[in-house]
């Protein structure tokens, strides 16, 4: 799912066929998930977060729902799984919640071998499973793209497409351009035996400060996100 329309592409700038536009706003989306490190759609997800003290779980994204959580060492077909009783789910959704799943270190299943009351619990068990990770599988992301969101996905692929089409100014201005009779551009290479320069990108950024501003309240400074986005 885009985060913005193409009309609304085209409105802040972005032109071509529809295929086009569509292209450079998907380009632009995944600029924004690098720099604000969420979703803003609805995404299912496994994802890998550290057991802190008291079984808190910090999970690297907002979380929607939990369908399931077990030792990182596990697998979804053979488990072992944490049965719903011994867990529980806050979202940042909430005001004043935080993305987390809480594991009942202080709780107790007589009915599940390894996390009886005598031989210590949930806590004894996870401990005996020899892992300070868990996996927590769900659906994470907002349920749509907030207004800032779409309104800077919009800009910002406008902002990619102009930055790939310089003008014939910028050739002129840049030996590293030649436009032909026909307006491409030209690499010409560089013959310098000295190494250039690499180019080096505004860290922590889309490219565009007009679109960071606009998203810097979305930015996720948490955990990141183990073989995910």
């Amino acid at each position: 799912m885009a985060y913005c329309s193409i009309a609304a592409a085209r409105e802040a700038g972005c032109t071509g066929t529809d295929a086009e536009v569509a292209a450079w706003i998907e380009a632009a989306k995944e600029r924004i998930t690098a720099y604000t490190q969420q979703l803003f759609e609805p995404t299912d997800l496994v994802v890998v977060a550290d057991v802190a003290a008291g079984g808190l779980v910090i999970l690297p994204r907002r979380v929607r729902s939990v369908t399931g959580v077990q030792p990182a060492t596990g697998t979804e077909e053979d488990g072992p799984w944490i049965p719903l009783s011994a867990w529980r789910l806050t979202s940042s959704a909430i005001l004043g919640q935080i993305d987390a799943v809480r594991l009942a270190w202080g709780g107790y299943d007589d009915l599940v071998v390894g996390a009886e009351s005598y031989s210590g619990g949930w806590q004894g068990l996870w401990s005996r499973w020899g892992t300070e990770q868990a996996k927590v599988y769900g659906s994470f992301g907002y349920d749509e793209p907030p207004l800032l969101v779409g309104h800077g996905n919009a800009l910002l692929a406008a902002h990619l497409q102009a930055e790939a089409a310089p003008s014939d100014a910028d050739a002129a201005q840049d030996p590293s351009l030649l436009v032909d009779d026909e307006g491409n551009n030209v690499a010409i290479e560089d013959t310098d035996d000295e190494d250039a320069e690499d180019a080096v990108s505004p860290a922590a950024s889309t490219g565009s400060t007009q679109v960071d501003a606009l998203l810097v309240s979305f930015l996720n400074r948490g955990p990141s996100l183990i073989g995910g986005v």
